[in-house]
């Protein structure tokens, strides 16, 4: 099995920084693309960044700019590095993970989330 846990979440005010965590550990013979996603109240879950195992970067435009992602492949880890944090970061941010498991080939897995709380 593959367990995704994911640290770094907490409670900010706008305009501070967060760095946010997803080690990946278990049966992996490989990683893919690998990515962060959030979901607010009400809303559906959006992708934030992905960063494939080429180092390929995709951002949603709300975020250009203000957020990084980056990858230890040593360490099965992708990190994402938020600045300037505004209100309409608050959501519950997922980790996800394209795993080869050689036995069963590619997977998709989804790390429990971590809560990010912006102030104003």
């Amino acid at each position: 099995q593959v367990q995704l846990v994911e640290s770094g979440g907490g409670l900010v005010q706008a305009g501070e920084s967060l760095r946010l965590s997803c080690a990946a550990s278990g049966s992996i013979f490989g990683i893919g693309t690998m990515g962060w996603y959030r979901q607010a109240p009400g809303k559906q879950r959006e992708l934030v960044a992905d960063i494939s195992n080429g180092g390929s970067i995709n951002y949603a435009d709300s975020v250009k700019g203000r957020f990084s992602i980056s990858r230890d492949n040593a360490k099965n880890t992708v990190y994402l590095q938020m600045n300037s944090l505004k209100p309409g970061d608050t959501a519950v941010y997922y980790c996800k993970a394209l795993i080869d498991q050689r036995v069963g080939g590619w997977n998709v897995y989804w790390g429990q989330g971590t809560r990010v709380i912006v102030s104003s």
